[in-house]
């Protein structure tokens, strides 16, 4: 056993950058505690061991005495090698000691290391330091050591404790008043004193302890919110949260004398403390610059972060709308565990996300007002962007209903280069009330999505969809028939006819093979469900009818009640060799997913603020591609003519021959599939993928290299880099908010919110009956009777 003042001496030489950093452990059996040191450099220095503690006036510890060798610590150092170390040196066991240490310039406050996470904290605050002191306490009953060793209280004299409500732990009870940094922080709760003026509201009913390194640091940012004299501030609001941050910084309690929206004046809640500040309005604007302050304490708080900062309502409510700022979509329950984490508050649910809706409503606007904004914003479009689309209906009680909007750029766009195919889907909208988006979406000629135009309805039904297509056919005014690709349940099928003479609607293959999933029926569906699927698409993508046919005997092979479905769902609207219109390959309708799926992500935002983004999104889509395009140099776009470079290489294998005039048969030498015949002048190949897509097949290609023509003549112009930029020719103008009107109590309501959307829980499932399923009759146990029981049974026994 190592007696009172002995030292061991141990040295461990591991480096840190060009420096190492040295742990210097001494013993004093008397206190227990032993006292370490870190020091930076070769030489360790004379350390501490076998002194004492003695506190100062302002509660601030100092260890004296002793001396003490050192042992190095560098990152790559883990805690159980540190605690290991330290443990041998003192013939003690790993865990019957605790490791503390000071923060820089906080002789008040000590930290634990009780992890690698600490070691790494503990480098970061002092790898810069020369020298810092480490103290190991020994987790041992202090009563029955200082029956051993009398003189113990006499050695080392306890600085005296605060009163606290806190729950006390066994380490209070050793000869350091050591705050158990460590401990978990006890649940706060909102305080409802007032705040303006007087006492500054308390979070909880007892101060809040910053619980960690993490936190600490954090904290110590708030020291700069008030650098001095003639400091300026944008606003009232912006002195209030600089003086609550900078006196939990400090560590006091901040008092208002006057605080309105002109003067800030407030002192330091010790009374004779002369700590004052007092800032005010400059004239003839909004901003705020301190007129006086005396930064002196003479109560010995304000010197340094102590263990008890406090933290108000609006501290915290800063907090969560600076998170809320830097994370637009982040969850309230990701708020309250980040807040919990740096700075040992605890929050409910609803407090932070009544916050972050009162947070979100200051940042991006009234949810209410910003319907009331729709027709300012309607006439600005329109006036920014002539020949822009935008139509907005309300109901009878003035309720928002639906609006349309598609800009010029985009109509012209559409068609001046696009193919005439639009794809039409549903999203729903993060939103405080009921609203849906509707999209009408193209693709370009290198296979870019390509937005056309977009409606916001308060819900997704047959009307709405009918007059979203009235709206489409005025901004488009032309007689070329165009394919739409969507969902044959949404009610579009007759309203497409009807609204666009000589078009076609095109079932999207994702909506049909979910609609199959549900109506198959069978104990062992799940197992042949997949394969089903499988083949349809492969249906769907088949260019012929025979290649059509054979898809469809494999399903029939595998589920008969499949293969009747098919056919009764209408293959001319989804399959290729069936379809009459153009639908260049495309059999389903969510290729807009791929610009629209930002929305998802966003948290809910005002109407106003939901159709700026999608503006801004197309504005950046359209000036993106234009710059992208004017680099191009071939004369298809980029995609198609890699596309066309591999048909050329492929084309070694295929024999050529005239077969009749402009009829041409092509022969694969590797494979014994029958031969290919092309019509050139007709653009026609009887694999059939020239007529879908338009673009040469691979027989096409090597007939057109046989004769010697030029391959890009017979190429769609859709696909041509001429066609690319004139779809992005026009570009979409910025729409001005400096008139944006400012709405009061008193404005004048144009459109009202639509209904609020149900948010409570998920709605109750209410089970259909299928109508071939008989409800069990009633049978009655006692005149053994149908239609009733013996409750309702009229026959005395």
């Amino acid at each position: 056993m190592i007696a009172a003042g002995s030292v061991v001496m141990k040295k461990l030489p591991i480096k840190i950058a060009s420096q190492s950093i040295e742990v210097i452990p001494g013993k004093m059996l008397n206190a227990d505690e032993q006292s370490c040191s870190v020091s930076v450099g070769e030489n360790s220095g004379l350390r501490q061991s076998g002194g004492k503690f003695s506190s100062a006036s302002d509660g601030s510890l100092s260890y004296v005495g002793g001396d003490a060798h050192a042992i190095s610590v560098s990152r790559e150092t883990k805690f159980d090698e540190l605690r290991l170390e330290i443990a041998e040196m003192w013939k003690v066991g790993t865990d019957s000691m605790t490791i503390k240490y000071f923060l820089p310039n906080n002789k008040r406050t000590l930290i634990t290391i009780s992890s690698d996470k600490d070691v790494q904290s503990f480098l970061d605050f002092h790898g810069n330091s020369g020298t810092v002191d480490v103290f190991v306490i020994k987790n041992e009953s202090s009563t029955a050591l200082a029956a051993d060793t009398p003189s113990t209280t006499e050695a080392t004299p306890v600085p005296p404790r605060k009163r606290s409500t806190r729950k006390r732990v066994v380490q209070q009870e050793y000869p350091l008043n050591v705050t158990p940094v460590a401990q978990a922080p006890a649940p706060a709760f909102l305080s409802s004193a007032s705040e303006n003026p007087g006492q500054f509201n308390s979070l909880a009913t007892v101060p809040t302890e910053i619980q960690s390194d993490r936190q600490m640091k954090r904290v110590k940012l708030w020291e700069n919110c008030i650098t001095g004299l003639h400091q300026q501030f944008n606003n009232v609001c912006e002195v209030r949260d600089a003086l609550r941050k900078y006196s939990i910084a400090q560590g006091f309690t901040v008092k208002f004398k006057k605080n309105d929206s002109m003067r800030v004046s407030a002192k330091c809640s010790v009374d004779g403390c002369p700590w004052r500040i007092f800032a005010s309005r400059l004239s003839t604007t909004h901003l705020f610059r301190i007129k006086r302050l005396n930064e002196i304490h003479t109560c010995g708080n304000g010197t340094s972060t102590d263990s008890h900062p406090r933290a108000s309502k609006k501290v915290v409510e800063g907090i969560v709308k600076e998170k809320l700022r830097d994370s637009p979509n982040v969850k309230p329950k990701e708020i309250a565990n980040q807040i919990q984490q740096e700075f040992g508050i605890e929050l409910r649910y609803s407090q932070v996300r009544r916050w972050m809706e009162a947070a979100t409503e200051e940042i991006q606007g009234s949810y209410k007002e910003a319907y009331n904004q729709l027709p300012w914003l309607r006439e600005k479009i329109v006036e920014t962007n002539p020949g822009t689309v935008v139509s907005l209906n309300t109901r009878e009680d003035q309720s928002f209903h639906r609006l349309f909007i598609a800009f010029h750029a985009s109509l012209h766009g559409f068609q001046s280069g696009c193919r005439p195919l639009l794809f039409l889907d549903t999203m729903s909208l993060q939103s405080k009330y009921q609203s849906e988006l509707l999209t009408a979406a193209a693709v370009d000629g290198n296979y870019g999505i390509f937005p056309v135009a977009f409606g916001v309805v308060d819900v997704v039904n047959d009307d709405n969809w009918h007059w979203f297509l009235v709206q489409l056919k005025s901004a488009l005014p032309t007689f070329q028939p165009i394919t739409f690709v969507a969902d044959r349940q949404m009610g579009l099928k007759q309203s497409i006819s009807v609204i666009f003479e000589n078009s076609y609607h095109a079932y999207c293959l994702r909506y049909l093979s979910e609609e199959l999933k549900r109506d198959l029926k069978g104990p062992c569906i799940h197992e042949i469900i997949g394969a089903i699927i499988g083949h349809l698409y492969d249906a769907a993508y088949a260019p012929t009818r025979d290649a059509f046919g054979k898809c469809i005997e494999s399903i029939r092979s595998i589920s008969p009640e499949a293969y009747d479905w098919i056919w009764q769902s209408d293959p001319g609207n989804w399959a290729n060799s069936y379809f009459l219109g153009a639908r260049y390959n495309h059999i389903t309708s969510g290729i807009a997913e791929s610009f629209y799926s930002w929305l998802a992500e966003l948290t809910a935002l005002p109407i106003i603020k939901i159709i700026e983004t999608i503006r801004h999104k197309l504005m950046e889509l359209i000036y993106t591609r234009k710059v992208e395009s004017d680099q191009w140099v071939t004369r298809l776009t980029p995609s198609l003519e890699d596309k066309l470079q591999k048909e050329i290489l492929n084309t070694q294998s295929l024999q050529v021959t005239v077969s009749d005039g402009n009829t041409f048969k092509v022969h694969d030498i590797r494979s014994a599939v029958n031969d290919n015949d092309v019509k050139i002048d007709a653009w026609v190949c009887s694999c059939g993928e020239w007529q879908l897509t338009g673009f040469p097949c691979l027989h096409a290609v090597a007939v057109l290299l046989h004769i010697h023509r030029d391959v890009y003549d017979y190429c769609s112009k859709y696909y041509t880099t001429e066609a690319f930029r004139l779809t992005y020719s026009e570009s979409i103008k910025p729409v001005p908010t400096v008139d944006k009107p400012v709405l009061g109590e008193s404005s004048e309501v144009l459109v009202n919110p639509a209904p609020l959307r149900c948010v409570s829980g998920s709605p109750k499932k209410r089970r259909i009956r299928s109508s071939g399923v008989v409800k069990r009759p009633l049978h009655c146990s006692r005149c053994k009777g149908e239609g009733h029981n013996k409750v309702s049974c009229n026959v005395v026994s």
